[in-house]
């Protein structure tokens, strides 16, 4: 990637969070992160009509999201766009707290959807595993800095893409319920415990 003048906005990043928050561009790009594919393939996979994504892969190419990886040849002369993603993982930009909860509910229906498939093919017989858990604890700053450093190492681990598989979503969510105390504030609490 080109250098970027300092100071200015990232303007090829401009509109990411935007872009994302639609839970179908959500699962374009990921599934051209497993491999290079063409509208038609995706909507194959999607069990949508390629026309449909046309305008959703052309919002992820502006985005900066995803690129032209190659042209490929078709009968009677045509050719046909092969999509790869730009980058493995687009740097935030200056989304709006608005942009940025559009962005993460996209994420959350693309989680759902992925779970409602999963149940609909095990009630059809198929064999696909679904475990959720959600909890709440009570995290000081060391242990919350320590459980997303072992989430991080567990992913590590366990994410190796050339491995044999099945592919399986993980999703991890760690939100403050409550406003953490400025580091002032915490030391302050901490000098008047008996």
């Amino acid at each position: 990637m080109g250098a970027e003048k300092s100071g200015a906005p990232h303007r090829r990043w401009y509109g990411v969070h935007k872009a994302l928050a639609d839970p179908l561009r959500l699962r374009l790009l990921e599934a051209l992160w497993d491999v290079p594919q063409s509208a038609r393939e995706l909507a194959d996979r999607a069990d949508l009509p390629a026309d449909r994504l046309y305008y959703h892969l052309g919002r992820l190419e502006q985005a900066g999201l995803i690129e032209i990886a190659e042209y490929r040849p078709l009968a009677g002369g045509k050719v046909e766009r092969v999509y790869a993603p730009a980058v493995t993982e687009p740097p935030a930009d200056a989304a709006s707290p608005e942009e940025m909860a559009e962005f993460l509910g996209s994420m959350l229906d693309a989680t759902r959807a992925d779970i409602n498939a999963a149940y609909r093919s095990r009630q059809a017989g198929g064999r696909r595993e679904v475990d959720l858990h959600r909890g709440a604890l009570r995290l000081t700053d060391e242990a919350l800095a320590e459980l997303r450093e072992h989430i991080a190492l567990l992913a590590d681990r366990f994410g190796d893409r050339d491995t044999p598989g099945t592919w399986t979503r993980v999703v991890v969510a760690l939100v403050d319920l409550q406003d953490r105390p400025a580091p002032a504030d915490a030391t302050a609490l901490l000098e008047r415990s008996p």
